[in-house]
């Protein structure tokens, strides 16, 4: 043991320069922990100026002359009546209008007589950026009705209450950092891609590449172990994979500071304690990304073919966050051992303000160490092969 841990230094040191010298493996590193955050600062900007656009919601009114009260309750709702004229569903179409109003000719007359008055609201469904102001315009709109049903009964010495026989309370176990996390699902789902693209095209270029420069059969024939090799160039490429989970949580988190999540309803309390348990539950997935994307590499004949191969690793821990932005993970303990799955789900535990356990974190972090030492033995394996080593397909 100790003779191939004197090894694995000269080996990590050649590699981790080569790596630093290649702009290509830096550019690899660095490009997703500076777009991920530009991603979040792009997507809950966009969701902010959204909200922003629904407060300063105009009504274009086609006859707003036949409703008058309703007039008035928009105003009251801090919102400007205009008067439209013209074909109101052709310019929503159009997109000159974001939404009109269209109030019914007999408007007034069915309003006097107590019959159901009728208002039309011009949507364009498709933009899916208009939602915002569409649910504004609802809201305003069903607001009057349930008012003036209201009075009415009431003028008629009848209660109220008669409207809602049955009263609905909703009660909301989740606290606010829990619901902002469910809402944020998507960044534990950067965090971990980090782990598998930071540290990929190091880990082509240290098998695939070298073997296309012939470069490799020169290190093989010096008296180093193929081991000891193996393992400088895993960790070479765990080093570049644990830069990127800290570049993007950096990132991010500098991003996140800087947005007024408030203004969208987010609660997300990150600390010290808060930081170091993400680092602790994702950093030991760059030892399994490393050792998948070296073994992977080391099957392939070409650095191009390498390139594809390892590409499409990327999607596996893809899965678990899009699974978790479209519904919720459930907290079983078994998931934690469960690679990218249980970062996930420790992740979001985290950043919803609970503690998973020091347990659970060994867990996860055990297995994904464990399974990566396992695929670098396999490349060992693999080193001593020279159908392997010279890149020969039979």
């Amino acid at each position: 043991m100790r003779h191939l841990l004197d090894h694995v230094g000269p080996v990590f040191r050649k590699e981790l320069l080569d790596a630093v010298r290649d702009r290509r493996s830096l550019m690899s590193a660095l490009l997703f922990p500076m777009f991920a955050p530009l991603m979040i600062n792009l997507l809950f900007g966009s969701i902010a100026a959204r909200e922003q656009r629904a407060e300063d919601l105009v009504f274009h009114v086609q006859g707003a002359a036949q409703a008058p009260g309703l007039m008035a309750w928009i105003e009251r709702a801090d919102h400007e009546v205009v008067e439209a004229d013209g074909d109101l569903f052709a310019r929503v179409r159009s997109g000159e209008l974001e939404l009109a109003v269209l109030v019914d000719p007999d408007y007034a007359e069915d309003f006097t007589d107590g019959a159901p008055a009728k208002v039309s609201l011009i949507v364009d469904g498709s933009k899916n950026e208009l939602s915002p102001l569409v649910r504004r315009a609802r809201r305003v709109l069903g607001s009057y009705g349930t008012q003036i049903s209201t009075l009415r009964l009431i003028a008629r010495g009848v209660s109220a209450d008669l409207r809602t026989p049955v009263r609905l309370e909703e009660l909301d176990i989740a606290t606010s950092q829990q619901r902002s996390a469910n809402f944020l699902s998507f960044i534990p789902l950067f965090i971990i891609m980090a782990a598998f693209v930071s540290g990929m095209n190091v880990a082509i270029d240290t098998t695939a590449g070298e073997r296309e420069r012939g470069s490799l059969e020169p290190l093989l024939i010096t008296p180093v172990s193929r081991t000891a090799i193996v393992v400088g160039k895993w960790l070479v490429t765990v080093s570049f994979a644990s830069v990127g989970i800290v570049l993007v949580l950096a990132g991010t988190l500098f991003m996140l500071q800087r947005m007024s999540l408030e203004d969208l309803g987010i609660r997300l309390d990150i600390g010290v304690v808060q930081v170091i348990a993400i680092l602790a539950g994702t950093m030991p997935l760059a030892f399994l990304a490393a050792g998948v994307q070296l073994l992977v590499s080391t099957f392939a004949r070409s650095f191009k073919e390498a390139q594809t191969y390892v590409s499409m690793l990327i999607f596996i821990p893809m899965i678990p966050g899009m699974i978790a932005a479209v519904s919720s993970l459930p907290n079983e303990p078994w998931m934690a051992a469960v690679p990218s799955l249980g970062q996930q789900m420790l992740l979001t535990r985290v950043l919803g303000g609970d503690d998973p356990g020091l347990t659970l974190f060994l867990v996860a972090g055990g297995s994904s160490m464990l399974l990566g030492l396992l695929c670098v033995m396999l490349t060992a394996k693999l080193f001593q092969h020279e159908r392997i080593v010279f890149g020969v397909t039979s």
